[in-house]
């Protein structure tokens, strides 16, 4: 029998990957964080209107351990993070899988600025020289990053305002084509301040409640991770999940459960922030890897 050479040309980046992720567990373990494990497989999703969950036998495969995670910090949990799969349904292509890695950590105490110290920390220990080489392209590492509120994004590289995306259900279409492939060219850039009508479960910024503490990275284009300082406010999150959960269903998509035990333990959370990062992309950038196909062993259509 010819041996598989799909996974043979793999063997590198699959080497390089154990050592990626190796660098990150020492690094959160370094940082005082307790690595943790939830279910893979929950009775309900946080409900998200552009994210579609997989299906298990009546319950559903995580689109991310959020509420989990979220669960222990309210339990007395303070510094958690978790290396593990999620799946989202129908997402494929050059930087998505539909099955991927999610890094998640999440700190008591602490609020979104915080996250963007630990996320330049964080890949300054994984490029030890400062300088990401990625598909022919330099980025200087040092610190601080750009901070970019979303406004302002879409004054500089949107064709329409953030007023006129919004009113007109765009936002999503204007940031992932036309701004989107402009951030972190120079240096990484964290995208600031979502208006509040797209904060997620994220708390709205003390005295400018328009917009919400949440930002998302992104580096060489690419985006990486997605952050909020944490809504702690259980009621505000469960009209929140609501909207969602109408918006989801205008849409013709199947209803989710509601997510009662985290907005019950929710009223117990105390100040928090927290953040998703997407280790396949980060590979990605750290292997040179054009594709994220070139940084897993295998892929749907390879099984």
């Amino acid at each position: 029998m010819d041996p598989n050479w799909a996974l043979t040309r793999k063997r590198l980046n699959l080497e390089k990957r154990a050592r990626i992720l190796h660098r990150i567990r020492a690094f959160f373990m370094d940082s005082g964080y307790l690595e943790v494990s939830t279910p893979h497989r929950v009775p309900t999703n946080a409900p998200e209107s552009t994210i579609d969950a997989v299906t298990s036998e009546g319950w559903y495969l995580h689109t991310s351990p959020e509420l989990c995670m979220k669960r222990l910090l309210a339990a007395g949990y303070e510094r958690i993070f978790q290396i593990c799969p999620c799946w989202r349904h129908q997402e494929r292509g050059s930087r998505h899988l539909p099955e991927f890695t999610m890094l998640e950590w999440y700190g008591t105490g602490m609020n979104y600025q915080g996250l963007m110290e630990e996320c330049e920390d964080l890949l300054t220990c994984l490029v030890p020289d400062g300088t990401l080489r990625w598909q022919g392209q330099s980025l200087p590492l040092t610190p601080p990053w750009e901070q970019l509120t979303v406004r302002e994004a879409f004054r500089r590289y949107g064709s329409v305002s953030l007023e006129q995306a919004l009113a007109t259900d765009t936002f999503d279409e204007v940031i992932a084509f036309e701004i989107e492939p402009k951030l972190g060219r120079e240096r990484p850039t964290f995208l600031i301040e979502y208006p509040a009508e797209l904060a997620a479960l994220a708390r709205r910024k003390p005295g400018q409640p328009e917009v919400a503490e949440r930002f998302e990275l992104y580096v060489l284009g690419m985006e990486l991770a997605n952050a909020f300082s944490e809504l702690t406010d259980a009621p505000e999150q469960r009209q929140r999940f609501e909207a969602e959960e109408a918006r989801r269903q205008a849409a013709g998509k199947p209803p989710y459960p509601p997510a009662e035990k985290f907005l019950t333990e929710l009223l117990l959370m105390p100040e928090a922030a927290g953040i998703a990062l997407g280790l396949d992309r980060l590979v990605m950038l750290l292997a040179n890897a054009g594709t994220i196909d070139e940084v897993v062993a295998f892929t749907p259509e390879e099984l």
